[in-house]
């Protein structure tokens, strides 16, 4: 297998206006070797030009791009023992499934006997045997893929690369996918990188995830660390499903803590404003914010209905908005003074429409930000 590193690496295109466009910005990242990297973010921050970028299909600008420690800037895409995996199987139409999966073998003069070989083990373990004949036209979406990652394991490269392979899929399709790669990462213990801008692909398939925006890396960390502490408001906002609810606000002193206090806009009725006091850690984290604005974030699932024994600095007083019955819980979408923000309540928890609601904020698991820099207090 193989061990990937980004050093400053960059991409420069030129618009249609002549206009600069970084779509991979200054990026350093290192994939290491059998290691399932996750590269999520929203359409267009420079997720698939890195790939192309690794696979030798672009041309960097700036930066070397580095193989088991060997640059590879200069070596032809042929050349870099990677399999790149796309977002619509990219299966040649006139070609059965079999002969979509050898192909690339018989490129390589591979003979006759191993590409068998490694084409009936490639169907054995995804499950082909029934459209190996069958032409792309004839195939299901999750056959074609599967065909398509067929043809990258016949291959055995050094490195994986999967550019949003479950996207064009049916959401019913999407989880047994997910299990497939996650299955053949364990049994052929590959290094993966693999793009996507579905949170819940990078939550459950990655060792680690790797957040991107405008072509420049926000964070690395393992899933839960990401989810538990994000770096910065992009990150917090981005992961997570609803998202983390964000309130702008400022920090004030009162006895040896302190408050949060929500800023309120034009209009909006003082007698409702949302006062939380932080909890000990945080307000040490925060002392040096005190009389500045700051962002508190906090997730739709650490709120709950108001319980007699809380705390009252822990409680916010909401109207509800919107209703969202989902089963088993309820999304209630409401309102303070001055935002608008979700709770994920259990079914029985979640109230009516219009009505005001009592919530308690569970403040150990709240997150400051400082709202120049966005980044986590």
């Amino acid at each position: 297998m193989a061990r990937v590193a980004l050093e400053n690496l960059t991409k420069i295109f030129t618009g249609l206006r002549g206009e600069t466009i970084h779509a991979v910005n200054n990026a350093s990242l290192t994939v290491e070797d059998k290691e399932l990297l996750v590269l999520v973010g929203p359409s267009a921050c420079g997720k698939t030009t890195t790939l192309r970028l690794i696979a030798g299909l672009d041309e960097a600008t700036r930066g070397t791009i580095s193989i088991d420690g060997h640059v590879v800037n200069r070596t032809p895409a042929k050349d870099r023992d990677v399999a790149m995996v796309f977002q619509n199987g990219a299966l040649y139409p006139h070609m059965s499934a079999r002969e979509n999966m050898a192909f690339g073998l018989k490129l390589r003069g591979c003979p006759r006997e191993e590409i068998d070989k490694r084409v009936r083990e490639a169907t054995a373990i995804l499950d082909l045997d029934c459209c190996l004949d069958r032409k792309p036209e004839a195939l299901s979406g999750g056959q074609r893929q599967r065909v398509a990652l067929g043809r990258a394991l016949v291959r055995r490269p050094s490195l994986f690369l999967f550019d949003e392979p479950l996207s064009s899929l049916d959401p019913q399709m999407r989880p047994r996918l997910r299990a497939e790669i996650r299955r053949l990462h364990s049994r052929f213990a590959a290094t993966m990188l693999y793009v996507t801008h579905d949170q819940v692909e990078a939550m459950s398939l990655g060792n680690r995830i790797a957040v991107m925006k405008e072509g420049a890396i926000q964070q690395v960390a393992e899933p839960m660390c990401l989810y538990h502490q994000p770096a910065n408001l992009f990150v917090a906002g981005f992961i997570g499903s609803p998202p983390m609810n964000f309130f702008r606000g400022s920090l004030v002193s009162e006895g040896n803590g302190l408050l949060f206090q929500e800023q309120l806009g034009n209009g909006a009725d003082p007698a409702r404003r949302m006062a939380l006091r932080l909890e000990e850690a945080m307000a040490l984290r925060g002392r040096g914010f005190t009389g500045k604005s700051v962002v508190l974030g906090i997730r739709p699932e650490n709120m709950q209905r108001h319980l007699a024994e809380a705390p009252s600095e822990w409680r916010v007083e909401a109207i509800t908005e919107s209703i969202e019955p989902l089963g088993p819980e309820t999304y209630l979408h409401l309102a303070t003074a001055a935002h608008s923000f979700v709770a994920r309540l259990l079914a029985t928890d979640s109230g009516g429409a219009n009505q005001k609601v009592s919530l308690l904020f569970d403040m150990s698991r709240a997150h400051l930000f400082d709202p120049k820099t966005g980044l986590a207090i």
